[in-house]
C-alpha cells in the first residue's frame, strides 16, 4: 500500500513551478531561521523572482520588520544554503493559515 500523500506529491511535482518549490523551502525553514517573536507575527506569503512577500500581523510589525529586513534575508539565505531571497517586501494581512 502507498500513502495517498506520496502519490499526490509525486504527481504534483511535475506541475510545480520553480517558484512554488522555492516557496515550499522558505515556508519549511521559516521557523528555524527567525526569532520566535517574528514567526508569531509574520509569515511568508508568496515568492517570485527572488522577492519574498511577507504577511505581517499589523502596521507596527510592518514598520519594525522593515528595520530587520536585511538581517531576515541573510538568515533565511543562510539556512537555505544559497542566496535565494534577494528582496523582502511586507504587507499587513491575516496570518491565519
Amino acid at each position: 500500500m502507498i500513502h495517498i500523500g506520496d502519490i499526490l506529491g509525486s504527481a504534483l511535482k511535475n506541475f510545480r513551478t520553480k517558484s512554488d518549490t522555492d516557496m515550499i523551502q522558505i515556508w519549511d525553514l521559516w521557523e528555524y531561521a527567525l526569532e520566535k517573536t517574528i514567526i508569531e507575527n509574520a509569515k511568508p506569503g508568496s515568492f517570485k523572482d527572488g522577492t519574498l512577500l511577507v504577511h505581517v500581523s499589523s502596521s507596527v510589525w510592518l514598520h519594525q520588520l522593515s528595520f530587520l529586513k536585511q538581517d531576515m534575508q541573510d538568515k533565511l539565505n543562510h539556512v537555505l544554503g544559497r542566496e535565494l531571497v534577494k528582496n523582502i517586501k511586507f504587507k499587513v494581512a491575516s496570518l491565519n493559515v
